[in-house]
């Protein structure tokens, strides 16, 4: 029997995520997504669809790369404004009962203890739909919003970024032990004080004592994604991730990079099968190829071309304005975001030029997979993909909202339960169980987090003195 296909939707509270300029088109929604209603109508409708989670991106500055300036990037409401992704999961969790919600944060400038509180919170809130998109923040202007005159290099970022996981694990999965809520009403105990333990962290980065101010959530640690796609990155992901979100743009290089990270987790002693790798992917689906060819050409003709740029110019590091065009882009190593600065480099050894890059960074699903078609040519091209390689799922890149996932949900999605590849209804359990399957509510023994859980209650047992 085929595997079933992981699908998450790819959105962002903002005016334009990826799709620039296609907020002014006349189909377009996206302007309300000020509104408390923008966002459950968008959940009820994934939960329609069967989708496994709405994945909420972010940033914590302004694209100011392209020509040394912001204004491209502010005009043409590049994520910014943007709002916190975080506040709108209670509402969205309220209207729905099974669709998940990986969340952007990064760890780059707050403190993990009370990131680790705010997660354990919408865990018990969603009854265990919470994810956690673990971030390393690569903007200039974000560093410099949180009082820091220069950004973080990039590997000393992950450097951080494992010890935060560390100290979130050990809050999450040590400090309360299973069975330290009594809830004893006779008694008037609610915890046993011997069950509940400070962290007492003293590291390089962090100083947290502890104990967890929340009692054990559904999942404990939330289902962990992470974007890893430089050699440092990949390290990070396939050392903490349960889903990793690669970037790519060709069959050969997503595979290569998903063998890549399953052979690292190996070596890190985890089941490499025990991690889901995804892609992001755009369609343009209609009753007939032509018609949805025809589509995505008028989409195409909506897109503003200097937002695009400021985009891939701000995650990559390379600034494209008003270099010559002829000129070879050769990749090289940025401290802002890697994958992006790799992207159309696969199979150029020499790079490509300015212009084709530039050309490419500012057309409608160029950064992605993009199929077009009908219901059963971009099935067709979905099952080919997941077969090239080796990869578990897709994020849902909308061209406008919520058309692109209206269009997807009624016209792919019967298609591929037809072929055996769409779940058809949800199975009860936690955003990790719908993943990985019943009972998987919490994280495996061979993960950092579960070892942390296992190695905490061994060391009580052998009789160490509680925090």
């Amino acid at each position: 029997m085929p595997e079933r296909i992981i699908f998450n939707a790819f959105e962002m509270n903002c005016l334009a995520h990826m799709a620039h300029g296609l907020w002014a088109h006349p189909a377009d929604n996206r302007r309300r997504y000020t509104e408390l209603s923008y966002w459950t109508d968008l959940a009820e409708l994934l939960e329609r669809g069967r989708f496994d989670a709405l994945f909420l991106a972010d940033v914590l500055g302004v694209y100011d790369t392209y020509g040394g300036s912001r204004d491209p990037a502010v005009a043409g409401g590049v994520q910014v404004p943007a709002n916190d992704p975080l506040l709108t999961v209670p509402a969205m969790a309220a209207r729905t009962e099974h669709l998940g919600f990986a969340v952007s944060v990064s760890t780059s400038y707050e403190p993990p203890f009370g990131h680790a509180r705010r997660l354990s919170t919408l865990d018990h809130l969603t009854r265990g739909r919470v994810g956690w998109n673990v971030v390393t923040s690569y903007l200039p202007g974000a560093a410099r919003n949180f009082g820091h005159s220069r950004m973080t290099p990039h590997d000393e970022r992950y450097d951080r970024a494992d010890e935060y996981l560390e100290v979130c694990y050990r809050l999450w999965e040590e400090s309360w032990e299973d069975g330290a809520v009594l809830a004893d009403r006779e008694r008037q105990r609610y915890a046993d004080p011997a069950k509940v333990h400070a962290v007492d962290h003293a590291g390089t980065w962090f100083d947290v004592a502890g104990p967890h101010l929340c009692e054990p959530s559904p999942q404990r640690t939330p289902v962990l994604y992470q974007a890893g796609n430089s050699p440092r990155g990949r390290e990070f992901a396939a050392r903490h991730a349960e889903c990793v979100f690669l970037s790519g743009v060709t069959p050969e290089g997503l595979r290569r990079d998903a063998e890549d990270i399953r052979a690292r987790a190996a070596a890190q002693g985890r089941d490499p099968r025990g991690i889901r790798l995804l892609t992001s992917l755009a369609v343009v689906v209609a009753g007939t190829g032509a018609e949805a060819r025809h589509r995505y050409a008028e989409l195409q003709g909506w897109v503003d071309r200097e937002g695009m740029l400021a985009q891939f110019c701000g995650t990559s590091g390379f600034d494209l304005h008003g270099r010559d065009r002829a000129a070879p882009l050769v990749p090289h190593r940025t401290d802002h975001g890697q994958g992006a600065a790799a992207l159309f480099a696969e199979g150029r050894p020499d790079g490509p030029t300015v212009g084709e890059t530039a050309d490419n960074a500012a057309a409608l699903g160029r950064t992605t997979l993009l199929a077009v078609g009908s219901p059963g040519e971009v099935a067709d091209r979905i099952e080919g993909w997941v077969e090239e390689t080796g990869l578990d799922g897709f994020n849902l890149v909308p061209f406008l909202a919520p058309g692109s996932f209206t269009d997807f949900v009624d016209l792919v999605v019967p298609e591929l339960q037809r072929r055996g590849r769409y779940r058809t209804e949800y199975e009860p359990g936690t955003f990790r169980e719908q993943l990985f399957g019943p009972g998987a509510a919490l994280l495996p023994a061979d993960h950092p987090g579960g070892r942390i859980r296992a190695g905490g209650a061994s060391a009580r047992t052998a009789g160490a003195a509680p925090g």
